[in-house]
């Protein structure tokens, strides 16, 4: 498997997002399977493992910590502060002493003493990114994180965020049918050295089929929520899928390959280290999604991949939710 430059560390390209084992899409899996996936994942030589404070409102941190905190030695850990569960609901609260508690109960959760890679989860705009990010270099320089990371703000943001403290990371959603950084941000990151980890690289399930009708998700699936999975614009968009499954098919690989190959080479063609974070539940899914690491798409294929996708209708969340983020 290919590596990646983050910050002071090298990974391999593909890592793996815990926030399914926690959070967001129903019925988690049990303890024991969402150990054994954990576990699985770090003998198969995943060595970048990404949670948050949010995910599961702490539960998913407890999770890795638990599971991992063993085998601490062997991977780079990246976590999130920001936003969180406060008394049930989902918090943005940026001000310097929220995120340096986050960071002390988080490193108790985590079981470890620092946090590899710590992102702001979300720029709260009631504070000025300057002293977020000035309450992380204060974090780095106490020695409890190593490197500073920011998710979801665009160019403008992250260079007044860099202007304060070098920025290992950017973590946005990036994926074949997730374009949006390419207006601006992945060549802000190409100019100031920062690399790029694409969240939700599979489209939250969709580039590889893994939804079959949004109407018979859990009730508590953020899918419900975000409109490409609702009405006419799901039927559009499953429409579009039929060509990425021809393609798949002519490159010999998983659509979940094909799709986590085309994020992985786009880094190149801008000058970006490229990470991808794919989560999941399912250790057939894990394996599958960590072979996309030996596909090369063929130049044609990539683009016609791209033009299957371009016609997608319907935003990736709702407008209550992009009031939140900060974008190009």
């Amino acid at each position: 498997m290919s590596t990646r430059r983050v910050g002071p560390f090298e990974v391999q390209a593909l890592g793996l997002g815990c926030m399914n084992l926690s959070h967001a899409y129903g019925v988690p899996p049990s303890r024991e399977a969402a150990q054994g996936l954990l576990l699985r994942a770090l003998d198969a030589g995943v060595d970048f493992f990404d949670t948050a404070a949010l995910y599961g409102f702490g539960a998913n941190e407890t999770l890795v910590g638990e599971v991992l905190a063993l085998h601490r030695h062997r991977f780079v850990l990246a976590s999130k502060c920001g936003m969180q569960g406060v008394d049930g609901k989902r918090v943005i609260d940026g001000r310097p002493a929220t995120l340096k508690a986050t960071c002390e109960a988080a490193l108790r959760r985590l079981r470890t003493e620092v946090i590899d890679l710590y992102y702001l989860h979300r720029w709260d705009k009631q504070v000025p990114i300057e002293d977020s990010v000035g309450a992380l270099a204060e974090l780095v320089r106490e020695g409890k994180i190593r490197a500073i990371g920011l998710s979801e703000v665009g160019s403008a943001t992250l260079r007044r965020a860099h202007a304060v403290h070098p920025i290992a990371a950017l973590q946005s959603e990036y994926s074949l049918w997730s374009r949006d950084v390419e207006r601006g941000t992945l060549a802000a990151c190409a100019e100031l050295g920062v690399a790029f980890v694409s969240f939700s690289p599979l489209g939250r399930g969709f580039l590889s089929a893994g939804v079959d009708d949004p109407s018979t998700l859990p009730a508590n699936d953020i899918r419900r929520a975000m409109p490409r999975f609702q009405g006419d614009a799901w039927a559009h968009n499953l429409a579009c899928l039929q060509g990425l499954r021809e393609l798949a098919s002519e490159q010999g690989c998983s659509m979940a390959q094909l799709a986590l190959a085309w994020v992985l080479q786009q880094g190149a063609a801008v000058g970006v280290q490229m990470l991808a974070i794919p989560g999941t539940m399912r250790l057939e899914h894990l394996l599958d999604n960590l072979g996309a690491s030996s596909v090369t798409l063929q130049a044609d294929i990539a683009r016609r991949a791209a033009a299957c996708m371009s016609g997608i209708q319907g935003a990736r969340y709702a407008p209550a939710t992009f009031a939140e983020i900060d974008s190009d």
